[in-house]
């Protein structure tokens, strides 16, 4: 009868509420004070609601009502929430996340991911990402990092696959968000694969602001 490979090594490294610092960002552990940056970039214009189309939270009716939420979020140990903060400018971009943190089987997921309109087709977004997996595959021993994302929403499904995420099919009817059916697309990415993507994440954030990151196996 066939079973899988033995695996080595003991359990994963609970993901410490530190920052983590970038070339271009640093996450930092989400604050009281964050909140009113975060307001301020999410809710300036009615164009941001968008931007909490397919979150389980949000738009706030006001700054007091999201701080009450960012409240819960600094409290929370998973998910794990960072706010993103421009290094250039010292304001905050938007936030992200580690949740469904399992030290045990050594995976864990990148998720709660939004950021402000002005923010989502520059650079924050590929380095958070790159910041978060590299702690957790060279430096936490996890085996596995997961993407989740509504079904229907193009963007962070493309976003996934650019990052070099695998998609590995859909769970139907797998939540009510907003009272509303969502189906959930999965998407994955090993510790076996991470060198390639490394290298390639880290040629993209050599390159000039704009440059295309390609995966390394495409």
């Amino acid at each position: 009868m066939e079973v899988g490979p033995q695996v080595g090594g003991g359990p994963a490294t609970v993901p410490p509420a530190a920052p983590i610092e970038g070339r271009s960002v640093r996450l930092e552990p989400t604050a009281a004070s964050h909140a009113a940056g975060l307001y301020e970039r999410s809710h300036a214009s009615p164009d941001d609601a968008a931007i909490w189309t397919y979150m389980p939270y949000g738009p706030f009716a006001d700054a007091d009502e999201m701080s009450a939420w960012v409240a819960t979020c600094v409290v929370s140990t998973d998910p794990l929430f960072f706010t993103v903060v421009d290094r250039a400018t010292g304001a905050p971009v938007g936030m992200a996340s580690l949740l469904n943190i399992d030290t045990r089987m050594r995976h864990l997921e990148l998720g709660h991911i939004w950021y402000a309109r002005d923010a989502q087709r520059g650079r924050a977004n590929t380095e958070t990402a790159y910041l978060f997996l590299r702690a957790a595959f060279d430096g936490w021993g996890y085996r596995r990092a997961e993407w989740k994302c509504d079904a229907l929403n193009a963007r962070s499904r493309t976003a996934a696959e650019r990052l070099g995420f695998t998609f590995e099919g859909v769970f139907r009817q797998h939540m009510i968000v907003k009272g509303r059916n969502r189906d959930t697309a999965w998407f994955s990415m090993l510790d076996t694969e991470w060198p390639p993507r490394r290298e390639a994440f880290e040629r993209w954030l050599d390159s000039p602001e704009g440059t295309a990151l390609a995966r390394p196996d495409a």
